[in-house]
């Protein structure tokens, strides 16, 4: 069975809580002492209905102020697939924490409150997830309760959206008009809006195609730990761990170590303690090679034949997550998967602006979850790809060398 990663977005209030809450509920994934605590905890005002976001809000501050502040994480399973969910915080001080839940997402659920369409914070959050590269974007236009459940309305949010979003080339949007405090067209279709004629929202998360997501045709696998026993009875043992990130690997298949470029051969592959033939995308496994060349924790092992780039110089779009302001100059660790390296961020090429999408060229400092475009320059040479071409290899964050903090998420260019 697979799993879905997906995150939930938007401005705030829109209810991603209460749709998550919902999904939790109607597909009957929570247990019975949770539902004893919502209940004892308190009830809806308006109409006496469970305050369903309280599953997700966890933290006292959150329940305190009605809003989410960190990333909230669930789990639930369905016959068909198991599912991970990231509930995203919706002011604009926490967007860092929504970059964080969808680093490893594969669908995002963009939510729009009916009455006010498409705010600011709405783009702020599609744009970080056309940045990341999530593949699948719902768009669930909620609350439609309070607007007579209009066709009208859904309508012209759609066409509002599409047209704010064009530029982003984003590639598969679905559009879902629902309630998620009253539980239309989450988990069975709404008797409110027989104009809506598509799936339910939990139809669709269960049959969304995420398989092609996976990049089968680039073997790339980052070393994270060289394993030499030294032990009499593994006196010439040399195997090399990690996950493989993309591609896949067989015996005898010529490989180069990247940064440093020596060649070899696989001489033995083994995936969970046992020896195998091949082994693909998001297997961990140990790698052995015909020759006893230097190879080192951060190092990545691929195919001879299809390459990455190797270099000191990234063009990268960062979102800024550190409140101290970047200024050009500024120097960082720059960690790639297993590869840390030191780096100096050497230009500001431009920042975006999330209203309207426009490169904004002034040489200002970069502030608290700005999204902007700069050149970094490393001590010593990596190995990426385009984030386009394969996320696992494109990015990278960077780390403030005194706090040990993460200041930035990078997408290479």
């Amino acid at each position: 069975m697979d799993i879905l990663r997906f995150i939930t977005a938007g401005s705030v209030d829109d209810g991603k809580s209460t749709l998550i809450g919902r999904l939790l509920y109607d597909s009957k994934s929570i247990m019975v002492d949770q539902i004893d605590a919502i209940k004892s905890h308190g009830k809806n005002k308006l109409n006496g209905t469970l305050d369903l976001s309280l599953i997700t809000d966890g933290l006292r501050a959150e329940r305190e102020q009605g809003i989410t502040i960190d990333v909230a994480y669930k789990y639930f399973s369905t016959p068909k697939r198991k599912f991970i969910i990231a509930d995203a915080p919706g002011h604009i001080q926490y967007t860092r924490n929504m970059v964080t839940g969808a680093s490893n997402a594969n669908l995002a659920i963009i939510l729009i409150d009916a009455r006010n369409g498409v705010e600011e914070q709405t783009m702020r959050h599609t744009l970080i997830a056309s940045l990341i590269g999530i593949p699948h974007i719902v768009v669930a236009i909620n609350k439609m309760d309070l607007v007579g459940y209009s066709q009208d309305v859904f309508n012209n949010i759609v066409i509002d959206y599409t047209a704010a979003t064009k530029s982003l080339n984003l590639k598969e949007v679905k559009y879902i008009p629902l309630s998620a405090l009253l539980g239309d067209n989450i988990v069975d279709r709404s008797t409110n809006m027989p104009w809506y004629e598509s799936d339910p929202l939990l139809h669709y998360l269960e049959t969304v195609k995420i398989q092609n997501d996976i990049n089968y045709t680039d073997a790339r696998m980052p070393v994270q730990y060289v394993i030499r026993p030294q032990t009499e009875k593994l006196h010439d043992y040399r195997g090399y761990a990690g996950k493989i990130m993309s591609g896949g690997y067989k015996r005898g298949d010529a490989v180069t170590v990247l940064p440093s470029g020596l060649e070899s051969k696989i001489k033995a592959i083994e995936s969970g303690g046992v020896e195998v033939a091949e082994a693909y995308a998001l297997q961990s496994v140990v790698l052995h090679l015909e020759d006893d060349i230097d190879v080192s924790r951060g190092d990545v092992i691929v195919k001879s034949e299809n390459k990455p780039i190797v270099s000191q110089d990234l063009e990268v779009m960062m979102c800024w997550m550190d409140t101290k302001p970047l200024l050009p100059g500024n120097k960082y660790f720059l960690q790639s998967n297993s590869k840390v390296v030191r780096s100096m961020v050497k230009e500001i090429e431009y920042k975006l602006n999330v209203n309207t999408l426009e490169k904004q060229f002034a040489s200002e400092e970069i502030r608290l979850n700005d999204v902007f475009k700069a050149t970094i320059k490393t001590s010593s040479p990596i190995a990426f790809d385009s984030y386009k071409k394969l996320r696992s290899s494109g990015s990278a964050i960077l780390i403030d060398e005194t706090s040990n903090v993460t200041v930035a998420a990078c997408m290479i260019q």
